[in-house]
This record gives C-alpha cells, sequence and structure tokens, in this order.
C-alpha cells in the first residue's frame, strides 16, 4: 500500500499526500525531488512508479521478488539499496526488509514484512532544510542511518541474554538448556552478522573514491554511517567469539561435574568393597579356617569393617572426593 508521498523543492514541503499518478508533476520541476513511501505494494502499484521514476529493471526485479541481500548497486545516475530491517518480538529476530530507490529528482522506499516505517526520518529531514535541499541523496543517509542505529539496541539486547547465560552456567542451570540457549544467541548474531556486513562495501563507496552523484555533499554523513556498522560489526565478532568461549567453558564444567560425579562413585564403592571382602573371606567356610569357631569373630570382623570403613570416609572427606 501506499504509505506517503510528498514532495519537496529547496528544502521545503511543497506537496504532501498526493498520488502516484500526480508524481509527474513534480519531478520535472528544478530543485525538487519526490519521497514516496510504499508498504508491502500491490503489483500495479509498484509499476506505476516504475514508469514515473524510470526505474531499472533489475532493481525492480529485486525489489519484486525480496528477500535480497543487503547490497548497494549503482544504475546509472541512480542507486538502488537493499537494507535488512531487524526487530526483536519476544526475544525472537523478525527480519524484514527495505529497498530504496535513489535518483535526482525522486526517493522510493519500498518495505517488505517490516512494521515500523521511517515517519521520525521525515521529521526530521523537515526539521534540518538546509539538509533536505541537498536532496534524494541527504535522505538516503537519513533512512540508511535510521534502519542502521535501529542494529544498537538489538546488539544491546544480546548482550544482556550472553549476560544473563553467563551467570546462569555459573549458577549450576541444566546443560543442555544452556547450550541450546548458546547456539540459538549465536544464530541472531549470525542473522545481524548477514545484514551488517554485507553493508560495509556498499556503504564505503558512496563516501570515498569517486560517488555518485546524488551523494556529492553528503559524503560525511555516509562515513558516519559506515563508522556506525563497523562498530556494530566488531561488536558481532566480539559477542560471537564471547559465545565460543562459554560454550567451551560450559562443557569444561560438565566434564568437571562429571569427573566429580565418578569421583564420589569410586569412593562410595570402595567403601562397599572393603566389608564386602572381608564378608566374602569368612564366608567361604572352609573347614580349617582360623577363628571359624571363635565366640569373638563375628563382632571382630564387624568391627574391622566399620574402623577401616571410617579410616576410608574421612580420608575421602579430606580429599574432596566425598
Amino acid at each position: 500500500m501506499l504509505v506517503n508521498c510528498f514532495a519537496y523543492q529547496d528544502g521545503k514541503r511543497v506537496a504532501d499526500h498526493f498520488t502516484p499518478a500526480d508524481v509527474g508533476r513534480y519531478i520535472g520541476r528544478p530543485e525538487c525531488f519526490v519521497w514516496v513511501a510504499l508498504k508491502d505494494p500491490e503489483p500495479g502499484e509498484f509499476s506505476e512508479l516504475e514508469s514515473q521514476f524510470g526505474l531499472h529493471e533489475l532493481a525492480v526485479e529485486d525489489a519484486s521478488h525480496g528477500h535480497q541481500r543487503p547490497k548497494i548497486e549503482e544504475y546509472g545516475d541512480s542507486i538502488f539499496a537493499v537494507l535488512h530491517m531487524i526487530e526483536m518480538v519476544n526475544d525472537e529476530l523478525v527480519v524484514g526488509e527495505v529497498d530504496i530507490f535513489a535518483g535526482p529528482n525522486y526517493i522510493l522506499s519500498v518495505r517488505n514484512n517490516a512494521e515500523k516505517g521511517f515517519t521520525e526520518v521525515r521529521a526530521r529531514c523537515e526539521r534540518e532544510p538546509e539538509l533536505l535541499r541537498l536532496g534524494s541523496g541527504f535522505v538516503l543517509y537519513a533512512l540508511m542511518d535510521a534502519v542502521v542505529d535501529r542494529y544498537f539496541p538489538i546488539m544491546d539486547a544480546l548482550e544482556t541474554e550472553l549476560e544473563s547465560l553467563e551467570e546462569r552456567m555459573f549458577n549450576g542451570g541444566a546443560a543442555r538448556a544452556n547450550i541450546e540457549d548458546m547456539y540459538a544467541l549465536k544464530q541472531k548474531l549470525m542473522v545481524l552478522k548477514h545484514a551488517v556486513g554485507p553493508l560495509l562495501e556498499g556503504v564505503g563507496k558512496l563516501y570515498g573514491g569517486r560517488v555518485p552523484q546524488i551523494c556529492a555533499g553528503t559524503q560525511d554523513y555516509y562515513r558516519d554511517v559506515y563508522d556506525h556498522l563497523m562498530r556494530i560489526n566488531q561488536s558481532i565478532d566480539a559477542l560471537r567469539d564471547m559465545v565460543t568461549t562459554a560454550l567451551s567453558v560450559n562443557l569444561s564444567l560438565i566434564t568437571v561435574s562429571e569427573n566429580e560425579t565418578t569421583k564420589r562413585l569410586a569412593a562410595c564403592a570402595a567403601l562397599v568393597a572393603v566389608p564386602t571382602l572381608i564378608a566374602g573371606i569368612y564366608g567361604m567356610n572352609f573347614e580349617t579356617m582360623p577363628e571359624l569357631k571363635w565366640a569373638y569373630g563375628y563382632p571382630l570382623a564387624l568391627t574391622i569393617m566399620a574402623v577401616i570403613d571410617i579410616y576410608l570416609y574421612f580420608r575421602f572427606r579430606k580429599s574432596g572426593w566425598l
């Protein structure tokens, strides 16, 4: 559906809430550009804007199919960008997509499977008319900056989740559940990595070397987006290393726990084995066995069993086996 349709000239809004059929009235004006936002558009709705803006067929094909890898591509004097919009819903990451077409006199954003829009981005741009005069290149930056900034709260939530898992791990939580949750966290980090990693190279081309014409004058802003992406990417790598380390520590704790259990079982077996040995020897009932008919033989055997077991018990306690 059509979310909004605005026209800007010289940094100020000159028209709003018009239909795609009226786009042609504004894109031909000097120093004027049109900002159109779509959400899960119908095929006919998208094709009408395709003809109005003269969008490249390959970019339109990618936007129509969706589920694209994040990227930034240049088609003549226009730019096509694909960004993943990630939202945290009930501790799970929901991945949407926004496709942005930016040309000299238009900016078109197409959201797919993403609920949160860009109302605050439009408000921010309109509060800075001197920057909005730079045209669609600044709006492209503002949209990309908004998407990238939304990754930071997700990183904070994942770091908090790891801290909780580490605390539970050292407090004796269920080992299997800990491992499953750590692998789930690692998968979330991979989702975020797939959203951030491919953008680094693309954004780098928008501020360094030969930049596209529509980005001229906004290189400093794209460098800021690149810096944010680098910070997030480094945080992801660091957090992934921490998760890997936590998994190793958790497995080591399992091994230590199993060793402790083995030692306790061995100690208990030793306490049972000594009386069993003595009882087994005197239970053979050979005719010529010493003390077989001695009146104090039975109490003496029980006493020896008890003394040895008491001695072994305290030795095992002292060595930490019990």
